[in-house]
């Protein structure tokens, strides 16, 4: 198969209507049948059930349809990635606001004083793993969690989980909670809202939520709202994350001075940067 017949069958199933199809890809509509045909001719299936109100995809199509998307992705990060190296030298470091922030300028100080570093640019995104797996970004300082399969990684540290809570709260008073305390709560959110962490201090002390955060962010939250361990909860852990398939000498060397950096200046993850940045651990 072709990229051009992927781009076509892609275009037909999103549309479900060949003239549509024929006009987002700026071509005549019976070239856009007869893409259509050879494929279906070429793979031994239908693809399309078409009637002369409708068109949709067959069980085979729906299959193909998600292949070609992923086939499709592939092909333009490959392209990405060939361009950014043939006018290297940069890096791109993805994150998301407020994680490990410490962490990454101490990393960006030792780095850039080093033989053979290039200019680094950092880009906030909450999807740091799709910039990885875009070529969007060549590395990604984030929360180790299962979507990481397929990407090497560095664990830089863990860090327990405190839950943040008003001060006039019913749990607000207790020395430890577990994940079934918090659950129970309607303000409870499992996933850490898109805010930064002064706003979701705010949000807290206005009652509005109740956020579970890396524990050294109680350093920096102040009086307003109150912190309580969940040592059900498991560690969060901060990694940093990037594509291993091509080797890159710069990217390699900003990976040895985060490792070899962070766990010289936090030995055991002693006195870690705050990590509000990742979202709560399950339990």
């Amino acid at each position: 198969m072709e990229t051009r017949e992927l781009e076509c069958f892609v275009a037909v199933a999103e549309e479900l209507h060949f003239g549509r199809a024929a006009e987002r890809l700026g071509v005549a509509q019976p070239l856009t049948s007869r893409t259509i045909a050879r494929l279906e001719r070429r793979l031994g299936v239908r693809l399309f059930e078409r009637t002369s109100r409708r068109v949709e995809l067959t069980a085979a199509g729906r299959v193909l349809l998600s292949e070609s998307r992923r086939a499709l992705d592939a092909v333009d990060a490959a392209v990405r990635r060939t361009q950014r190296a043939a006018r290297r030298r940069r890096l791109v470091v993805a994150t998301r606001a407020g994680t490990g922030s410490g962490l990454l300028a101490g990393t960006l100080r030792a780095y850039e004083g080093l033989p053979g570093a290039v200019a680094v640019e950092v880009v906030f995104t909450p999807d740091q793993v799709a910039a990885l797996r875009t070529g969007a970004a060549d590395l990604a300082l984030m929360c180790g969690r299962g979507e990481l399969d397929g990407l090497a990684r560095a664990e830089l540290t863990r860090e327990s989980s405190v839950a943040l809570l008003p001060p006039g709260h019913r749990l607000a008073g207790r020395a430890a909670l577990t994940h079934a305390d918090l659950a129970g709560e309607a303000a409870y959110r499992d996933h850490r809202p898109d805010e930064s962490l002064d706003q979701i201090v705010e949000l807290v002390s206005y009652g509005r939520l109740i956020a579970v955060v890396g524990a050294s962010a109680a350093d920096r939250i102040g009086d307003s709202v109150a912190a309580v361990p969940v040592p059900d909860l498991p560690d969060t852990r901060v990694v940093l994350a990037w594509r291993d398939d091509t080797p890159d000498a710069a990217r390699a060397l900003f990976v040895r001075t985060a490792t070899v950096g962070y766990a010289h200046r936090f030995p055991a993850g002693e006195g870690a940067p705050a990590l509000p940045g990742c979202d709560p651990p399950s339990a």
